[in-house]
């Protein structure tokens, strides 16, 4: 039992981002204590736990029925990033598999000549970007920009917009884009 109130507080704490120092302080217990009861080599009485968790603030019912187990896959190999993109163009998309993705997050590579395609592409949202390697053209409505390693783009994607790399080495630029569209 005390392992198991232990991995439920140290893992409530992580996620409220609370430190165990600050958390030990808020609450009055000793940080050793804390940590021991953390580690699930001391049981903390229940005064003690709600002494604890009022510092959070949670409820010990609460502490005890809430869901600390991830729905959602977190963690994602470069082999689970699913390939998005079309022709040339890769798009290697971060939790295509979640159902609730609020937003598209990816790692696009442009090999050389590669681009979006010829029409301009129009949608609902924002997009922004930063430049890993290589370089690429994009065009914004009329604004045009070559950018390299380092550079950065953020704009709203109903602006009719188009990514085209010109040079001879292949860009590679991670973006992120809301709503998560279609992909």
């Amino acid at each position: 039992m005390s392992d198991d109130v232990g991995a439920r507080l140290r893992a409530l704490r992580t996620f409220k981002g609370i430190s165990q120092r600050e958390l030990a302080k808020r609450c009055g217990v000793t940080h050793s204590s804390l940590s021991l009861i953390e580690q699930g080599k001391v049981s903390p009485s229940v005064s003690s736990l709600k002494k604890i968790l009022d510092a959070i603030p949670m409820s010990v019912g609460d502490f005890f029925t809430m869901d600390l187990e991830s729905r959602n896959q977190v963690f994602y190999s470069a082999s689970e990033l699913a390939d998005m993109g079309s022709g040339d163009v890769i798009y290697k998309l971060v939790g295509a598999n979640r159902a609730s993705r609020a937003l598209a997050f990816m790692i696009e590579t442009y090999p050389p000549g590669a681009d979006t395609g010829r029409e301009m592409i129009a949608h609902q949202g924002e997009e922004a970007g930063v430049v890993l390697e290589g370089r690429i053209e994009i065009t914004i409505g009329a604004d045009a920009r070559v950018l390299g390693p380092g550079e950065a783009y953020y704009f709203e994607t109903n602006v009719p917009h188009r990514f085209r790399n010109a040079g001879t080495e292949p860009c590679r630029l991670v973006s992120c884009a809301t709503p998560a569209r279609a992909f």
